[in-house]
Formats: structure tokens, sequence, C-alpha cells
């Protein structure tokens, strides 16, 4: 259990954790580039003058193959001529409109840009030779009430090389594995406002993961081209399947929907305020300096941006194209549902522990994640982490207290071990520093020593050993001034300190409003 679902449990009637939007693409790896491609005209024996003629003829019989299970079940096939109407809510009001509860709900068909391939003239050598190059071609669009998927979406490229796109979502996923349960549950688009058994839905959700992809996905994809094995007769070609985008959700069902009306502002504020590139790394499972800093090697940019939409407010940690978002996506009379959200599109940026590519057997060991499907469970489970820890991050919002209770005690002098310690000043320079000191991100894992602190607080080495003694003694007194106040605790048999649960939200509040301007303030106070 993270720390936020521990610390707000008592609210919590469920918390669901699964995949949300997956796209998985098909590639045929031997006709996908110029050398491949060449290898099977020489096998259909095609010459390059007639490699218009050869594929235009393919394309016509896999567009006419492909929609004859939309002409024999008389299903919509419409023409969009514009990329600015939404597929996908054109095929959800034909699934209102003609009340499909399952199977093909349409077909619809649009130009787009592709890679696929052209014959030129070299002038130079004067022969013709095959390039790749962006062309447009029409793709086709299937729209299903899957009755294993629910709804879904499968594109294919009718041209050369036949490239297939195939989009699920798990919280459809979910609602036909629950029916087949017998669990009842109300459902508001990707998002269930009740469930009646979420530990039983939980285990469903996992099971998603224990699926044979290639095994499925090669199904659909001979009901998008029946002619595969007819074309590539002799020239075997099989689709290579990668996950192009994954979308891990956390759904944490509060039962008092103001509670959570109350609560995600803060953790906006919290979010906007308090999270630096170097915490947005560390959620990401980025290792970042001793220092606390951003490393030379990111070159991605490191960003935190909110945006307002119609389903509500969306805040978004991102890492080049790998993100976390937190969402308060749903609101109905007995329910509110706060959504923490995965999202990686850029997998390579973590790592697997798997043999070496194209040796199965060979010695196990951590390297770079893939994007095939046979890294996707590992994907999954590294984005469930990544979850946990903005989860135990955003833990520390305080949606009750105020910062002047929080602060009051530290202005006060306090008795510890028998002795006197001087009160804390929050917002005087001096302690401003060392609290800021003692939040940095670096000491929330492998807590803070004394020389760490040394290094923040002072700008330079100590040019003498009494002047190091002099500089550890200072610190040693901080230090204890720290444990004095609650904000800090001993690790046991070590010489380090972290910071406890109230440290975390007393140096959160008091960090956050030293950086609050006159205007935020007041429209806090308003």
């Amino acid at each position: 259990m993270n720390k936020f679902i521990e610390k707000f449990s008592t609210g919590i009637k469920g918390v669901l954790c699964g995949l949300d939007r997956l796209v998985l693409r098909g590639s045929l790896r031997q006709v996908r580039h110029v050398p491949g491609m060449m290898s099977y005209l020489w096998e259909k024996q095609v010459l390059l003058k007639n490699f218009g003629g050869h594929v235009r003829q393919i394309s016509e019989q896999i567009k006419d193959a492909s929609l004859k299970i939309a002409v024999e079940q008389k299903r919509p096939i419409q023409y969009l001529p514009s990329s600015r109407v939404s597929k996908e809510e054109t095929a959800r009001k034909i699934v209102a409109q003609d009340g499909i509860r399952e199977g093909l709900v349409c077909v619809l068909s649009s130009v787009e840009p592709c890679m696929s391939f052209e014959v030129h003239r070299n002038a130079q050598i004067k022969k013709l030779e095959l390039v790749n190059t962006i062309r447009k071609c029409l793709h086709l669009y299937f729209y299903w009430m899957h009755p294993r998927w629910g709804f879904m979406q499968a594109r294919i490229q009718t041209w050369f090389p036949f490239s297939i796109q195939v989009c699920l979502n798990g919280r459809e996923w979910l609602a036909r594995q629950m029916e087949q349960a017998g669990i009842g549950y109300c459902k508001y688009d990707n998002c269930f406002g009740w469930i009646e058994d979420y530990q039983r839905a939980q285990a469903l959700m996992d099971e998603q993961l224990q699926v044979d992809w290639p095994q499925v996905l090669n199904e659909i994809a001979a009901q998008l081209n029946p002619l595969h094995a007819e074309i590539f007769a002799g020239y075997p070609a099989d689709y290579y399947w990668s996950a192009y985008q994954s979308e891990w959700a956390m759904d944490i069902t509060f039962a008092d929907p103001e509670q959570l009306r109350r609560l995600f502002p803060r953790l906006v504020q919290l979010g906007i305020t308090s999270f630096s590139s170097p915490d947005i790394l560390r959620f990401l499972s980025k290792k970042i300096t001793a220092s606390g800093q951003v490393p030379g090697w990111v070159s991605q940019p490191v960003t935190t941006d909110m945006r307002r939409r119609t389903e509500g407010v969306r805040i978004k940690h991102s890492l080049g194209q790998n993100s976390l978002k937190a969402y308060d996506k749903l609101y109905i009379p007995d329910a509110g549902v706060l959504r923490l959200e995965s999202t990686i599109n850029r997998p390579e940026m973590f790592l697997v522990y798997r043999s070496r590519q194209g040796d199965p057997e060979g010695p196990l060991a951590w390297r770079t994640m893939r994007r095939g499907v046979a890294d996707l469970y590992r994907r999954t489970e590294v984005s469930q982490k990544c979850l946990n820890r903005y989860a135990d991050a955003l833990s520390s919002v305080d949606d009750t207290t105020t910062l002047q209770e929080l602060t009051q005690r530290l202005e006060r002098r306090v008795q510890w071990n028998g002795k006197s310690v001087r009160a804390l000043h929050p917002f005087a320079p001096e302690d401003r520093a060392l609290l800021e000191a003692v939040n940095h991100g670096e000491f929330t894992l492998r807590g803070l020593r004394n020389r760490d602190l040394q290094k923040l607080l002072y700008g330079a080495p100590a040019t003498s050993p009494e002047e190091a003694r002099r500089r550890s003694s200072a610190v040693s007194r901080k230090l204890r001034m720290l444990r004095a106040h609650g904000l800090i605790q001993k690790l046991p048999h070590t010489h380090r300190y972290q910071v406890t649960e109230q440290g975390r939200l007393i140096l959160n509040g008091i960090l956050m409003a030293a950086k609050a301007t006159l205007s935020q303030l007041t429209q806090k106070a308003a």
C-alpha cells in the first residue's frame, strides 16, 4: 500500500490499478525496408517498372477482402475527407444510434500519410531504383464492440508494407470481464464510479497482463487482411508487435466527492510549486546527482504543466515523451475518482532483466527496455512503481491543517533530552536555507549526513582543519535542533537522518508559502 492510500484510507472505497489506453503496432519487418521489399519482388518475379501496377492491384484486393465482412453484416462504411473529424466520436455515435452491444460497429476510411515505397529513376546510374518514402494512401479503421476487449479500434495501411495499429482500453476490457464474472459496476466513459467488489476487479485487471499478445494480435490482423497468407505465399512475412504507447492508471475512488474536491486543488498546488526537476526524475526511476541536481546526461526537457479540461483539471510532469499525470477524473453524487497515470512512449529510458536480443538462451542482465510486446509486462511494472513514488510524494499534502498550525510549535523553544533548544524561524533567511537543504529530493530514500548538509549550507570547502571542525559542530547543533522539533529522526545504527512524516508536511507547507506570490496568497485567502 502506498502512503497516499494509507493516509486517506478511511475515505477511500476502492483502488484500481491497470492498463488504460494501449496502442500496439504491427510491422512486417521482412518488407519494411528496401532490401526486404526487393527480395519480395524477386520472389514474385515483379520488375521495378511493373512495381506500381503490382502494388496497386494488391491494395485493391486487400480493400475488397477487408471490407467484405462489413458489407455482409450491413455495417456502415464511411469515408472521412478531413482529419478534423474525430473517428472515435463518429464510431461512438453509431454505437449509440444502433444500440450495438457486440460485433462490428463500422469501418471508417481516410487518406493519410504513411511510410511506403516508390520507384524513382536514378539519373546518375540511369536505372530504376526502389526507395523508402512518405506518401499518402487509404487507411481503414475498424471499430468493434468486441466480446473480449469492449470498444476498440484497429487500423490497416492498405499500401505496402501494410502496417497495422490496434488501440485497446484496459477499462473497456475490464467491463467485459466483470460482466462475465457477474460483478456489478457503474461506468462513466473509461472510469468506474462504483464496483461491487474492487478486490475481484483488481484480480481481473491483473489477468490482462497474462495475455499471449502475438497470438491475439495476429487474430485481429487476420480480420483486417484476410489475404495475408496468399499475398506472402513463398515469401513468409510475419507481424512484429510493439507497444507504441501505453497508459497505466491508478484510480482512487473516494466515497465522498467533496473530500476530493477539497483535496485536489492542494495536490495541484503541491505538484506545481514543490516538485522540482530532480523530483520528477526520481518519480520516473532516473538517478540524480549526489548534490540533488539533474545529471548532465539528461537531454530531454523536464517539465510540469497544468491544463483545465472538460472532465477536470490535469497536472502533468514530463521527461521527454514519458510522463506522470494526475486528474480529478470523475465526480458523481456518491463518489469522486482521482486518477494517477503513467504514460510511456519511450521505453528505452528504462531497464528490463533479460537476455541479449537474438540470444534467448544467453545470460540475463539489466538491458534497455524494448518496444516489443515481449517487454510489455516489465513496462507495466515500471509504470506502477513510478505511480507509487508519485503517490508517496503527493501524500505529503495537508488537507486540514493550516500553515499557522504547522509552524506555531516550531517558533517556540522546546526541551529535548533535558536541554532547552531554541525556536526555529522558518521565514528567517538562515533557517529557511536549512529547511530547503533538508528537503532536497536525494535525501528521501537514503537519508542525509552532517557532511551532506555542509555541502549545501557552505559555498566552498573548508580552508583548514579547524574550520572543518567548526562547520561540523555547527551542523551537528542544527541537526539536534531539527530532531528536537520533530522534523528529522536518526536512522538506527547509522550517521544518517531522515525527514519524518510530520516534518515533510511542515517543510512542504513552509517552502510552498515562501515561494508563493502575494497574488497567489491573496487568492487563497479570498
